[in-house]
């Protein structure tokens, strides 16, 4: 479940951060401002920002199955429609197509973490999952760069690639299950184990349990620490997403085979660190560690690691070196995956696909936002310098947040 899991999230990434490796290709062709090409990236995120609560009240509402393979298959039909792009206006409609039909996936995958696992075992459930993210990033550099390279066009590349979405995402609605018991690889003595772990679960949370209402979440500081939180992870991930493969192309002279490669390294690095940060909470808590000791420690030294590698890709010119600290920055950043055994720990199983929601919610108004601010900050100073210094703010945001959450209890309904 999970591994499959981890392959839409990868696609997902893929097919979403596919215009900006091509970015360099698509401004020359397009004739793209710096301006507009901040709208271009932020594009995706208006409308896969405003669809994260409705998507979640649909998961809790009809189960994440067909929401995950749905949005899949959609999103493969969107990204293949990128590449009949002529000018501004329609690159900006498939991509705010783009962002509607992906938006109940990592909702969604957050609901199957809270369902199909025991408390405990969440960690790596939700790390493996967002994993996708990183390693989708990782992967997309090469695919796309070498599909731009096989076809000799950035437009075929977002055909083909969005053709195999649509071929996984019919697989995923053939093979995903709300529960496991609904599964028929899963025999009666695991379902057993998974649901006498909710119901041992539900017991301690007596009184707090039920579906309940986003506004009641809005009275806790946990709620508000965990929004904040995934906000300024994203105004990290999304500005290095977005403007990274520029980036390196305008400072550091990197072609489109060069862009690939070192989107490889970074974002490898993300999806190595991810599993490791998963890992290590899972460890630690089985080891007698309170929640709050874990998650607060592992965040925080995320937080330092992350504003401190930001800080020397500023001050340090070379190449190999940005390229390098980058690679750091992303390895610890994505500890941040753990972020999605949130809405479960804080909502509960009935809820946890809104709560959900409304974290990637958050965290996709900094998607809609960085992208723009980072083309407004280069246009008008012809530098990248202050717009890494705006990642060292949002990674400054995502340390202070994650501190404040209670990880250790469910927030109450009424």
């Amino acid at each position: 479940m999970f591994v499959l899991l981890l392959a839409v999230v990868s696609l997902n990434y893929i097919d979403r951060g596919s215009v900006s490796v091509a970015l360099p290709l698509i401004t020359e062709d397009l004739h793209l401002s710096k301006e507009v090409t901040g709208f271009v990236l932020s594009a995706f995120f208006w409308t896969y920002a405003l669809m994260q609560i409705p998507a979640g009240r649909l998961i809790d509402r009809y189960g994440p199955r067909f929401m995950a393979g749905g949005a899949c298959v959609g999103w493969g039909f969107a990204t293949a429609l990128t590449g009949a792009a002529t000018g501004v206006g329609s690159l900006l409609g498939f991509r705010l197509l783009l962002g509607a039909v992906e938006a109940p996936v990592m909702p969604a995958g957050g609901k199957l973490n809270a369902q199909w696992l025991p408390a405990e075992e969440r960690g790596r459930g939700a790390v493996l999952m967002d994993g996708g993210a990183p390693l989708g990033s990782a992967i997309g550099g090469i695919a796309i760069s070498g599909l731009i390279g096989w076809t000799g066009s950035w437009r075929f590349s977002f055909v083909i690639a969005g053709a195999l979405t649509v071929g996984i995402g019919l697989f995923a609605l053939w093979f995903l299950r709300d529960t496991p018991r609904a599964h028929r690889g899963v025999n009666a003595a695991e379902a057993a184990y998974i649901e006498d772990a909710h119901a041992a679960e539900d017991a301690r949370a007596a009184g707090t349990d039920g579906r309940g209402r986003l506004t009641d979440y809005l009275r806790y500081r946990s709620f508000w620490g965990m929004c904040l939180g995934w906000m300024g992870f994203n105004g990290v991930f999304y500005g290095i997403l977005t403007w990274g493969p520029l980036y390196l192309s305008e400072t550091k002279g990197f072609d489109i085979k060069s862009i690939g490669w070192s989107t490889l390294v970074i974002f490898g690095a993300g999806f190595v660190g991810e599993l490791i940060g998963g890992w290590l909470s899972d460890r630690w808590q089985a080891a007698g560690a309170g929640a709050n000791r874990v998650m607060r420690t592992l965040m925080g030294i995320a937080g330092a690691a992350v504003v401190g590698g930001l800080l020397g890709v500023v001050l340090v010119p070379d190449a190999i070196t940005a390229v390098t600290l980058l690679a750091v920055v992303l390895f610890f950043l994505r500890w941040a995956g753990l972020y999605w055994s949130l809405p479960s720990i804080l909502g509960g199983r009935a809820n946890a696909g809104v709560v959900g929601a409304a974290m990637n919610l958050s965290g996709n108004i900094a998607g809609i936002v960085t992208p723009i601010a980072v083309g407004f900050i280069v246009g008008a100073t012809g530098s990248y310098t202050w717009a890494l210094l705006y990642f060292v703010g949002a990674g400054a945001l995502f340390t202070l947040s994650s501190l404040v959450i209670d990880y250790s209890r469910r927030l109450a309904v009424r």
